[in-house]
């Protein structure tokens, strides 16, 4: 039923309106869980829909944590990062297939001074956090700013091959939209290596 008439502070033609508790949750709740499903359906392999939130995304993020367990594997071992998964969610410098592959690291200086480098710009990023550092190895975590996914991302200085090796996956999900490899490729762009 629509009411019709002019708009008054009673109500609309002098009529006090009637609000449902049901309509605020329809307009309030509605928005968020639609938002929700399509994030999770572009992240798990969907189609990716662009929907803008009703609400602050660290709202969101506080509400929810999708950030998986901590792998096992990371770290350096006999000189090399863990292999990607063979789901496309990960890039590798040390990978073998196109897929997965990503151009390493390169610098003019000492490596240390570039892993330096690379933490400083790791620790300007939003949702980054620093687990493990030392002169050669980087360990940081990236949290999505509305779903609280976790990426892992590590840089391995090889001074054996004078590069700084770098590996980036998701947690969970199948895609990743692309976001690790442009993470990489940003992280890059800010270096003056």
């Amino acid at each position: 039923m629509v009411k019709r008439g002019i708009p008054t502070p009673l109500g609309w033609g002098g009529c006090q309106m009637q609000i449902s508790p049901l309509g605020f949750l329809h307009k309030k709740l509605l928005p968020i869980a639609i938002a929700l499903w399509l994030g999770l359906v572009g992240y798990f392999g969907g189609e990716t829909v662009a929907l803008a939130a009703p609400t602050h995304p660290s709202v969101l993020g506080s509400l929810f944590s999708f950030s998986g367990q901590r792998p096992d594997n990371l770290g350096v071992h006999d000189g090399h990062l863990s292999d990607c998964p063979d789901s496309p969610n990960c890039v590798s410098t040390q990978s073998q297939d196109a897929v997965h592959y990503i151009e390493p690291f390169t610098y003019s200086n000492s490596g240390e001074e570039a892993l330096a480098q690379i933490k400083q710009v790791v620790e300007s990023m939003d949702n980054a956090k620093i687990v493990t550092a030392d002169d050669h190895y980087l360990n940081a975590e990236f949290t999505s700013a509305i779903m609280g996914f976790v990426d892992d991302v590590e840089f391995y200085l090889d001074d054996h091959a004078a590069l700084i090796q770098v590996r980036s996956a998701s947690r969970l999900g199948e895609s990743d939209l692309g976001v690790n490899r442009d993470r990489i490729e940003t992280i890059r762009s800010l270096l003056n290596l």
